[in-house]
């Protein structure tokens, strides 16, 4: 009897056997092609790296052809193909080769454990800066981050453009499409990255591979901190009432309050004249007032009195003089010889005396 565990399990070290010409000996029976555009900068590197991938696409019996005046590349399967994915890997390849992935690397696509995937991340982000920004953020530092994902899920990620490209195995392949569709919705990468480390020394255990790890790994929520911005100015809802609003006074009900409905077409007249008259006596007051402003003298700042110095220093020319013929007396240079010997002589008998 065997364990039903043994028989889900996958030995460790086992590969899945190469497809051969024996497994297909016949070939194909159509041929099928595909072909795919490159932008204008990648015409002179795909130029001069194109006799290596004919070569490399060769082994599997795959045609490739470049035109650059339609900005195409294009491959074709021959009568001598005998494996029916190589088609499927030779197209991978040329996706590759299109969104900046260096040839060293989208060569990889033709081995068997291989795989790749092009996350497009352009539509996710309706704001241009935004998307900037999660892009970035997905580098990191200098490239940090990118780095370190790229060292726990074993593949090779490039970011160009609108898209992701990611080559490597199935299992890598599917964490880095995680990590980069949840740090397009503003999850930061760090967050996954410190899932997969947790992931990568679990599974260095034996005794915890049919167990669930949902207890080791870390749970993060979601934290908005900041406040919805309040607009400078609020509308303010007015109280509901019933009752509709007064209606506005016309000019008659005005003139009839005033009393000047009453009032005769000469006096009306004579009333509006001297309206007109005052405003006018007002409007050259102003103007008058205007002008004399340049007659008046501005306010002169108050003249402030420098206080002598109450205290005069006295100088001492006594002192002065004595210094002067202290100086005079002091010979310059280096003392005569005799002199020296007698100073000397003179230093020896104050010792012997001490």
């Amino acid at each position: 009897t065997v364990d039903e565990s043994e028989l889900l399990t996958v030995p460790d070290g086992w590969k899945e056997p190469a497809f051969t010409r024996e497994d297909n000996p016949k070939g194909l029976l159509e041929e099928s092609s595909f072909a795919t555009l490159f932008p204008k900068y990648r015409e002179a590197y795909l130029k001069e790296c194109w006799p290596l991938v004919q070569k490399a696409l060769a082994e599997h019996f795959v045609n490739a052809t470049l035109d650059l005046i339609e900005g195409s590349m294009t491959v074709t399967t021959t009568k001598k193909t005998f494996d029916p994915y190589a088609i499927i890997r030779a197209r991978d390849l040329i996706k590759l080769l299109a969104r900046s992935v260096p040839f060293e690397q989208a060569v990889r696509i033709l081995q068997d454990d291989v795989a790749c995937d092009i996350i497009k991340i352009g539509s996710l982000v309706r704001k241009r800066d935004t998307f900037i920004k999660r892009r970035g953020r997905l580098l990191g530092p200098k490239g940090s981050t990118l780095k370190a994902l790229e060292l726990l899920t074993n593949c090779y990620i490039m970011v160009q453009g609108n898209t992701v490209s990611a080559l490597g195995p199935f299992s890598g392949l599917k964490e880095v499409r995680k990590v980069v569709l949840d740090t397009m919705k503003n999850i930061h990468p760090i967050y996954n990255i410190k899932t997969l480390m947790i992931k990568r020394e679990l599974s260095k255990d034996p005794e915890l591979r049919s167990q669930s790890w949902e207890r080791f790994l870390p749970k993060f929520k979601r934290k908005n901190l900041k406040k919805r911005k309040e607009p400078k100015k609020k509308n303010t809802k007015k109280e509901y009432t019933p009752f509709p609003p007064p209606q506005p006074e016309s000019q008659i009900d005005k003139e009839l309050a005033s009393g000047e409905y009453f009032l005769k077409e000469r006096q009306k007249k004579r009333k509006q004249v001297e309206e007109i008259k005052a405003k006018q006596a007002d409007a050259i007051k102003k103007r008058q007032e205007e002008r004399n402003k340049a007659f008046i003298p501005p306010k002169e700042k108050p003249v402030v009195k420098t206080k002598k110095a109450s205290t005069e220093k006295k100088i001492d020319i006594e002192a002065i003089k004595e210094k002067v013929k202290n100086a005079k007396k002091k010979k310059l240079g280096a003392l005569p010889v005799e002199e020296v010997k007698l100073k000397m002589a003179a230093d020896e008998k104050k010792k012997k005396k001490k």
